[in-house]
């Protein structure tokens, strides 16, 4: 399952701060992304939390959403799509163009050397 725009941005304060109320989803996108209705993001999280894309807590009063998948595994699921449509499968291909279009910064720089050594080993 491929999340929207929208179910991202709910899956990254979930991952950021651990399973939470709709509440401090809706008051955290409101501070940190862009202004948000209660009710679009209560809809929007029953809605994936039906795709299961989340878990739902209904123990409470307060049901508790929790993202169904890791971080890591959602991440590399898209990375994977990305790559496969944009670049016909090929990372160095992803690499090449995003070293040619950003500034890297030297830390930048020796954090990806050391990595590389690291698989090469």
């Amino acid at each position: 399952m491929e999340p929207t725009k929208s179910e991202l941005e709910i899956l990254q304060v979930l991952w950021q701060h651990g399973p939470s109320t709709v509440r401090f989803v809706n008051d955290t996108l409101n501070e940190e992304k862009r202004a948000v209705q209660y009710s679009s993001t209560l809809k929007l999280m029953q809605i994936m939390a039906e795709k299961g894309i989340l878990t739902r807590d209904e123990s409470q009063m307060k049901h508790v959403y929790s993202p169904a998948e890791e971080e890591d595994k959602t991440k590399k699921a898209l990375l994977d799509r990305f790559v496969d449509s944009m670049y016909q499968g090929s990372a160095s291909s992803l690499v090449m163009q995003l070293f040619g279009s950003k500034n890297t910064s030297k830390e930048e720089l020796e954090e990806i050397k050391d990595f590389l050594k690291k698989l090469d080993q």
